[in-house]
């Protein structure tokens, strides 16, 4: 299944997923669609997932690019392939090249998806809270800027990622967004548990957003905590899990 974006799909010209973890070839704790090329699940059951979703993506495998990341705000330029043991160390992607499909993975962080429908730019980041809080969404911005973006003309899309309600955090972790800003608390909520809080990494990806001058954003609304149709890192915890599945969400630029 994939889901996607009503303000992405009006774009013509554009290519773009949020897929589940439904129609894969994985089994276990994989069971469908994962796409980790840092999980420990079968490569070749990892490959052949690949390459259906490249293929859903309408390119080949080896022009659906995605990254080793590291949870920063670190930017590449995908101009064409790269090996995949040689993939970029960073947390997003930025191109203006047809027929390569950007991705990048999550199990409960933040994907989002960007275009510049005039300029012919695409983006995808990884936003989990070290990248949104330090500035994987600015830095994004940034780059696809400098080939030939406005960011007043920047769609965004924000993927599956574990919601408000599923994400439960401690007092050391609010300390860390309070001492960025105090206005950063608008983003926490009083937990059932003393002590700790329900954190809205969506409402606060979106916030970067907008204060980055994208103001065109669509949030798709999917918690992949409760949702079983989705990999959650912090639900493979919860049920001492060995192991989690990852997806890819992806972007493409259709050939003119």
């Amino acid at each position: 299944m994939i889901t996607r974006s009503p303000l992405l799909s009006a774009i013509p010209g554009l290519r773009h997923a949020f897929f589940s973890r439904e129609g894969g070839v994985s089994d276990g704790i994989y069971a469908g669609l994962n796409g980790g090329l840092g999980s420990n699940d079968e490569p070749a059951c990892v490959a052949e997932n690949r390459r259906r979703m490249a293929e859903a993506m309408g390119v080949t495998s080896g022009h659906f690019l995605s990254l080793h990341q590291i949870h920063s705000p670190d930017v590449v330029v995908a101009t064409g392939p790269w090996p995949t043991p040689e993939r970029p160390r960073a947390d997003a992607l930025v191109s203006r090249t047809q027929g390569v499909a950007i991705g990048v993975t999550a199990a409960d962080c933040g994907p989002i998806l960007f275009v510049d429908p005039n300029a012919r730019v695409i983006g995808a980041a990884h936003a989990g809270w070290r990248g949104a809080l330090t500035g994987v969404v600015e830095s994004t911005v940034e780059a696809m800027e400098k080939l030939g973006a406005e960011r007043g003309g920047i769609v965004a899309a924000i993927g599956p990622l574990i919601r408000q309600s599923s994400y439960e955090v401690g007092d050391e972790f609010v300390e860390r967004f309070m001492e960025v800003s105090a206005e950063n608390g608008r983003f926490f909520i009083p937990a059932a548990r003393e002590g700790h809080s329900m954190f809205d990494l969506a409402g606060f990806i979106r916030m970067r957003l907008e204060n980055a001058g994208v103001l065109m954003i669509d949030d798709i609304g999917i918690d992949t905590y409760s949702d079983e149709r989705f990999f959650s890192y912090r639900r493979s915890v919860h049920r001492k899990e060995p192991d989690y599945g990852r997806h890819v969400h992806a972007i493409a630029l259709e050939s003119e």
